[in-house]
C-alpha cells in the first residue's frame, strides 16, 4: 500500500489515519538517521491523538522528541531545519476537520522520493525500523515563536495600512495576530477562534466571502487569507477583488527583480498557472518554467536550478529569499512591505495582468482509473490540440481525495465551458462502458 501522496499522508482521522498508523509512522522516522524529532500540529481535534501516537512510536525506536503544540507548517519546517531535527507536521491543510495528515521534513526540507520510499517500506512491513536506543526521551520545550521571529529580522515594518486577516481558525490563529499587531494599529481579524472542528469552516483561503465582506465594509486597504496550516496565502484588494497565487507571484517576482534578488530572472510555475501570468511576466523580462502540480515539484525545480521564486495559483508561494518552503505569513508581510515602498495597492501592482478565463471542475466519487480509458485520452488530446498555445487543458486524479479534477483555460468562457462539457461526457461514456 502507498501511504504518501502529493503532500504527505492524508485521510479521515480515526479511520485511515488511526492511532496505530501514527505509531508506525513514528517508528519509521528512524530510517532518516537523525536522533531527534520535532512535532507540531494545526488546530484539528484529532491532532493530539496523532501527536501522542507518533511520539510513542518515535520513542520506541530510540528517537528523542520535542513537541511544539499548535504551529504553522512553515514554522515547523523552519524549526526542523534550524535545530537539525526530523520534523513532523500533523495537518490536512485546507481540508475539513474530519481529515488529518502527516507531513515529514528532513532538517527542514520535504522528503525526497527515496526517503519517502524508505518510510513506506517500514509502514508496509517490508523493512524494520532501525532501533537507535532502548527508549527515546522528551526534549525540553522551546519557544517556537521566538525561533520563528528570527525570520522577520529584516522586515520590521510599521505601516498605516488598514489590514484584514482571515486566520482560517487554523495554525496561524496565534502567530498571524502576533506578527501583524507589531506592524499596524489598524487590524481587523476573523477566523481566530479555533475549537477543534471549525478549521477552514466558512473561512480561510478556500472560503473568501467573509474576508471580502470585511475588507469592503471596514474600508480596509488589503486583506490576507491563510489556509489551515499556514503555508498558503490569498489576498483581497480594497475593492474586494481576489489576488490569487499567480498574481502574488507576479508582484513578488517584479519586486525581487528590481532588487536583483530574482536568480536568473526566472520563476517556477505549475501546469495550473494562468497563461495570462506567464505572458505578463514575459513582458517584464521574466522567464518561466512549469512543473507538475504540487509544491514539492516546484521546490525541486527551484533547488535544482538555484531559482528564487515559484508556486501555485492556490496561494502556495515559495520565496527562497525568505524561506525554503511556502509561508503565508512571511509572504503577506513582504506584500505589505512592497505596498509601502511602491505606494501602490495590490490591484495597481497587477494592472498589467490580464488573466485567461479558467474553470476547475471536480468530479467526485468516480473511478480515477477512467483517466486511462482510450475514450478519455482521445478527448483530452483533441481538446489540447484545438486550443494549442492559446489554452490549457489539465485532467488529473486528486492525490488526496476520490475525485478527478478537470481544469481548462481558454480565450473565452464559452470555450472553457464547452471544453469541460466534452471531457465530462467522455468520462461518463467511459464509465458506462466499464
Amino acid at each position: 500500500m502507498k501511504y504518501f501522496g502529493t503532500d504527505g499522508i492524508r485521510g479521515v482521522a480515526y479511520e485511515f489515519l488511526s492511532e496505530e498508523l501514527a505509531f508506525r509512522v513514528g517508528t519509521s522516522l528512524s530510517v532518516l538517521n537523525l536522533k531527534n524529532v520535532v512535532i507540531g500540529k494545526d488546530t484539528r481535534e484529532s491532532g493530539s491523538m496523532l501527536a501522542k501516537a507518533i511520539i510513542a512510536g518515535a520513542k520506541a525506536v530510540g528517537l528523542n522528541t520535542l513537541y511544539l503544540g499548535i504551529v504553522s507548517t512553515p514554522m515547523l519546517s523552519y524549526i526542523s531545519g534550524k535545530l537539525g531535527y526530523v520534523g513532523v507536521m500533523i495537518t490536512a491543510s485546507h481540508n475539513p476537520y474530519q481529515d488529518n495528515g502527516i507531513k515529514v521534513f528532513n532538517v527542514g526540507k520535504k522528503l525526497y522520493a527515496a526517503e519517502e520510499s524508505a518510510l513506506e517500506d517500514v509502514l508496509n512491513g517490508v523493512a524494520k525500523a532501525p532501533l537507535l536506543a532502548d527508549q527515546g526521551r522528551s526534549i525540553a520545550s522551546v519557544d517556537p515563536y521566538k525561533l520563528y521571529y528570527k525570520l522577520f529580522h529584516h522586515m520590521h515594518i510599521k505601516t498605516s495600512l488598514k489590514i484584514g486577516l482571515d486566520l482560517a481558525n487554523g495554525a496561524t490563529y496565534a502567530i498571524g495576530k502576533r506578527v501583524f499587531q507589531k506592524m499596524t494599529p489598524y487590524l481587523e481579524i476573523i477566523g481566530d477562534q479555533p475549537d477543534g472542528k471549525n478549521i477552514n469552516l466558512g473561512v480561510g483561503s478556500t472560503h473568501l466571502e467573509q474576508l471580502i465582506n470585511l475588507v469592503k465594509t471596514k474600508k480596509l486597504d488589503v486583506g490576507f487569507a491563510f489556509d489551515g496550516d499556514g503555508d498558503r496565502l490569498l489576498a483581497i484588494d480594497s475593492d474586494g477583488s481576489i489576488i490569487d497565487g499567480d498574481k502574488l507571484i507576479y508582484i513578488i517576482a517584479n519586486y525581487l527583480k528590481t532588487k536583483n534578488r530574482l536568480n536568473e530572472n526566472t520563476v517556477v510555475l505549475t501546469k495550473m498557472s494562468n497563461l495570462g501570468i506567464m505572458k505578463a511576466l514575459d513582458r517584464s523580462g521574466i522567464k518561466t518554467i512549469q512543473t507538475d502540480i504540487g509544491d514539492k515539484y516546484v521546490l525541486e525545480a527551484l533547488e535544482t536550478n538555484n531559482y528564487t521564486l515559484g508556486g501555485e495559483n492556490s496561494g502556495h508561494v515559495i520565496n527562497r529569499y525568505l524561506l525554503n518552503t511556502g509561508d503565508g505569513v512571511l509572504n503577506a508581510v513582504l506584500l505589505v512591505k512592497i505596498m509601502k515602498e511602491t505606494k501602490k495597492s495590490l490591484r495597481e501592482l497587477t494592472q498589467d495582468v490580464t488573466l485567461y478565463p479558467d474553470k476547475l471542475l471536480n468530479l467526485k466519487e468516480i473511478d480515477k482509473a477512467l483517466l486511462k480509458d482510450p475514450i478519455v485520452i482521445a478527448e483530452v488530446e483533441k481538446a489540447k490540440k484545438a486550443l494549442g498555445n492559446e489554452g490549457l487543458v489539465l485532467v488529473r486524479a486528486s492525490g488526496t481525495e476520490p475525485l478527478i479534477r478537470i481544469s481548462v483555460q481558454a480565450p473565452t468562457e464559452a470555450i472553457v465551458d464547452s471544453t469541460i462539457e466534452s471531457i465530462v461526457k467522455a468520462i461518463k461514456k467511459a464509465e458506462q462502458g466499464q
